[in-house]
């Protein structure tokens, strides 16, 4: 029986359950509580920051390979281990070039592949004519960890932004390498896709799908999008070349925009599963947890084809600060018809924190309307979830 070693505890970890039980492997998973979702399904747990590289080698002792939840860990630790044999899948140089993201915004750009324009700002001698050449409003990251709408500011005038990086900062200096700026880009939707790569470099791709977010964090997933198959041919490229270029193994994340001219532009890169690609669990011969653990073990890839006509996947996010585990609320949720509750547990709810989602199948009769069809579905959940 394999051991898969999981860095990170949360629902991404937590949601490999099913599928390594039934591929008969056993996960090990590094998480600093005991109180993260992972912990109750892990046949052991070691207890220590993700990014704690001295408690990655006591994982190591307990497992055959390596893979990642998250992706805020400590590198140069990791390649220590590396160096001494210890095996990460992906690979710890198909993370390098994408954890810091103006990073990877370069290699995506040095592939050929479409982003928006951007530059780093300790990179900029006349700020201000940079910006203005994009024009505002402009988008502010932070390089590194920002995630869920975290580290992400949309900046409507040079007096914000010098206002912004001086709240961001913990120095009386403004440390410009700690953020990139580019340009805002008017998308008419936001997409997203799941690919996985095996050992052998197969390369599968999930049915591209739309993301709907609010304040930069994802709220909903239509699967699949409705786009052209232009659109979608040009998005699996953009995977196959991304994937190939790193090496991959293991199921990568690439969120894209569609601007109103039909364009395609990468947003971002996600070296691991991904929100969007949840609604693989209810909707797809193979969900991407079993395909990202197939792909890791060297098993063959499965069928990632849905097995209906679509989905909806809606989160189903905090909105308070509470220990509530809201039971009402999810029973309601799960009586409408082809609803998939999945909770993931959690002992504490704040406004914006992922608690659980629900994904909702699609027939073929609803699927010359899917899009309002499948909005009309969110809103219903929605109007369950939040307090009115």
């Amino acid at each position: 029986m394999k051991r898969v070693g999981v860095i990170g505890g949360g629902q991404l970890a937590w949601m490999m359950a099913d599928a390594a039980q039934k591929l008969g492997v056993e996960l090990v998973v590094q998480t600093p509580s005991e109180h993260d979702p992972a912990v109750s399904i892990a046949k052991e747990t070691v207890f220590a920051p993700v990014d704690d590289a001295t408690a990655t080698e006591i994982l190591a002792q307990k497992c055959d390979i390596i893979t990642f939840e998250n992706e805020f860990v400590n590198l140069q630790g990791l390649s220590l281990l590396a160096e001494q044999g210890v095996c990460f899948r992906p690979r710890l140089e198909a993370l390098a070039p994408l954890l810091d993201k103006y990073h990877q915004r370069c290699y995506l750009r040095n592939l050929g592949l479409p982003v928006p324009e951007f530059f780093a700002l300790e990179e900029v001698e006349n700020l201000q004519s940079k910006i203005e050449y994009l024009g505002f409003p402009v988008v502010l990251k932070s390089r590194r960890h920002g995630y869920d709408g975290q580290g992400t500011f949309i900046i409507q005038d040079f007096a914000t932004l010098e206002q912004k990086l001086s709240d961001e900062t913990t120095t009386n200096t403004l440390n410009q390498s700690l953020f990139l700026l580019e340009e805002f880009v008017p998308f008419e939707r936001e997409l997203a896709i799941i690919a996985a790569r095996s050992v052998e470099g197969e390369i599968v791709t999930y049915p591209v799908v739309e993301t709907q977010q609010e304040q930069q964090v994802c709220r909903r997933v239509i699967a699949p999008a409705e786009i052209t198959p232009n659109q979608v041919a040009e998005i699996q490229a953009i995977a196959h070349t991304l994937l190939n270029s790193l090496e991959v193994v293991g199921i990568f994340g690439i969120e894209l925009f569609l601007g109103a001219d039909g364009q395609v532009l990468v947003n971002e890169i996600a070296p691991r599963t991904h929100n969007s690609g949840h609604f693989s669990l209810d909707a797809c011969e193979t969900s991407q947890f079993e395909q990202h653990l197939r792909a890791v073990c060297g098993l063959p890839l499965g069928n990632p084809a849905l097995q209906g006509a679509g989905a909806v996947m809606v989160n189903l996010l905090g909105y308070e600060n509470s220990h509530s585990d809201y039971q009402n609320q999810r029973q309601k949720i799960a009586e409408i018809p082809q609803a998939h509750v999945h909770w993931y547990g959690k002992t504490e709810s704040r406004p914006g924190r992922k608690l659980g989602h629900v994904t909702v199948l699609l027939d073929n009769q609803n699927r010359e309307s899917a899009g309002a069809y499948a909005n009309n579905i969110a809103r219903t959940i929605e109007s369950i979830w939040y307090p009115r």
